[in-house]
């Protein structure tokens, strides 16, 4: 279970600090870093979104994360225990960066960039417009309210980043399939039973 949570969250924190932009363009594409290793797969639909895991239906660490950008609500599904956990919104640290750009200007995100709690009072500059695996994209450069400096592309019809450079590291999104994605992909699964993170957080240490 904490392997799981662990390679969710980082693959979170991983597109949030790039400053997710969602858009309104449904499409498939590998998560990869460094592009050495594909460490997920990512489905937009209808306002919804899902994080697979690389070894998602491998080993004990796989897992997907699902967003309802409708409802605020977020799902995690554990493929090995044919599990799903509901977490509460107020839990997701950095859930406002999902709905960020869904509505925003790729041309102009600095000031949408700016209204995130990690960075506000950070500075943000537009750098120009670039070529990125055949697509065309919107670059920036900014420095967050911690002092960390990150670079991120958006992609101008997808409005989601698609390549990102940070300290720690960077990644880009590669095989980008446009089209509308199977509502089963962000649905709990026949079988799922639900975990009850209540009762877990009450049992004794």
């Amino acid at each position: 279970m904490s392997r799981i949570m662990v390679r969710i969250s980082c693959l979170m924190v991983l597109l949030a600090s790039a400053a997710v932009a969602l858009g309104q363009v449904e499409f498939s594409a590998d998560v990869v870093q460094n592009k050495k290793e594909a460490l997920s797969k990512v489905y937009f639909g209808k306002n919804k979104l899902r994080f697979d895991g690389a070894d998602n239906n491998d080993r004990a660490g796989g897992g997907s994360f699902i967003v309802d950008l409708t409802t605020d609500s977020y799902l995690v599904l554990m493929p090995k225990q044919h599990m799903y956990m509901e977490m509460p919104s107020k839990m997701m640290e950095n859930r406002g960066a999902f709905h960020f750009f869904q509505s925003g200007d790729v041309e102009n995100a600095c000031a949408d960039w700016q209204k995130l709690t990690t960075n506000q009072g950070g500075t943000c500059r537009k750098v120009g417009n670039e070529m990125v695996n055949g697509r065309n994209t919107v670059k920036y450069t900014g420095t967050n309210s911690k002092g960390e400096t990150g670079t991120w592309w958006l992609d101008s019809k997808l409005r989601f980043p698609v390549k990102w450079e940070e300290k720690n590291g960077g990644g880009e999104m590669q095989n980008i399939k446009e089209g509308p994605q199977p509502a089963s992909l962000f649905e709990i699964p026949a079988g799922y039973t639900k975990m009850d993170m209540g009762g877990m957080m009450q049992r004794p240490q």
